[in-house]
């Protein structure tokens, strides 16, 4: 089913392609909310699972191939919402197209493909943003004010420790678990969530100077490696160490922090929580966030602002590239 409308240049006109878990509440409704945007179409290759969607999200077309969406002339964003492994494929069909791109992490299996999009992208003369949606929480950007205010004083080093079971309630479980399956994912669980985190690293400190790790596949329960540590030393000096393993045994045992120790204070946060704890002189203060239903909505009004010519890029490819060239070198 399509409907076609005649373009409107002052406001972005999104297609979903690949209408599944993922846009269901965290990024899909947000499309309709934001400042000059508005969702037209949706696109999932099971027909009846993108009518559902559509019709139960209020959206007046539905696809189930991406020549039909990327054809519409009334579009003029696509957000790729699919499984890794075909997000290279899909941005370029999408920039080649004419479409500005709104592209979900991790922008692709590897970073040696997410370096193919680049010229594309150059030579379209269309925008690309990467979905590190973590950037536009107010709990994230508090973050960011604080360290940019020096009020921690000079950062001294970094840590993160995310230690979780293989079923936490905030990893998504699909029925064919594809996020498990490295063909599909590039990696495990790991490679599903770390992107956030990673990003948020690269956000804070900037450039990195050089980066390593190891991966290994610990309970053998999937083809995926479950337990991955890493260092980052970034150009400013600044030492960084994460370790994640989704092989705990008790939920008591988990863990999900941040802690940035300053030679003035420490920030401690969870980067799946709404609280952050401020250390300075003797002293903590507790600031509690709330975070919006559609929890994308932040970045997606960004990402319309900027495609409009009314903002900056908030994640650009190159960013996405600078987080995948890490995962690499934890996981490879």
């Amino acid at each position: 089913m399509f409907i076609i409308k005649f373009m409107n240049e002052n406001r972005i006109s999104w297609g979903i392609i690949g209408a599944g878990d993922v846009a269901e509440v965290k990024s899909g409704p947000a499309f309709n909310k934001v400042t000059g945007s508005e969702l037209l179409a949706v696109m999932r290759r099971n027909p009846d699972k993108a009518e559902d969607f559509a019709r139960r999200h209020g959206v007046s077309s539905w696809y189930s191939s991406v020549e039909e969406i990327l054809a519409r002339d009334d579009i003029n964003a696509v957000y790729i919402a699919t499984p890794p492994s075909s997000h290279r494929e899909l941005a370029v069909k999408a920039l080649e197209a004419g479409k500005h791109v709104y592209l979900e992490k991790p922008v692709c299996l590897t970073a040696d493909e997410a370096r193919l999009i680049k010229p594309v992208l150059d030579k379209s003369g269309k925008k690309l943003v990467v979905a590190h949606y973590r950037r536009g929480l107010d709990s994230f950007k508090t973050v960011k004010k604080i360290l940019d205010a020096g009020e921690i004083g000079d950062i001294q080093f970094v840590q993160i420790r995310v230690l979780q079971r293989r079923d936490a309630s905030f990893l998504t479980i699909t029925d064919d678990n594809w996020r498990e399956n490295p063909a599909v994912s590039g990696g495990g669980l790991f490679t599903d969530i770390a992107p956030h985190q990673i990003d948020l690293m690269l956000h804070y400190f900037g450039d990195v100077k050089e980066s390593s790790g190891c991966s290994l596949n610990r309970s053998k329960l999937t083809a995926s490696d479950d337990y991955v540590a890493g260092r980052i030393l970034f150009e400013s000096g600044i030492p960084f160490e994460g370790l994640w393993s989704f092989t705990i045994d008790h939920e008591d045992h988990c863990l999900d922090c941040c802690e940035i120790y300053g030679s003035e204070g420490k920030l401690t946060f969870s980067f799946f929580g709404e609280k952050l704890s401020f250390f300075r002189k003797g002293s903590e203060k507790v600031l509690n966030f709330t975070n919006p239903v559609n929890i994308q909505q932040p970045m997606i009004q960004s990402a319309v602002d900027y495609f409009l010519g009314a903002g900056d890029n908030p994640c650009s490819m190159d960013e996405g590239i600078a987080c995948m060239e890490i995962l690499d070198s934890f996981t490879r």
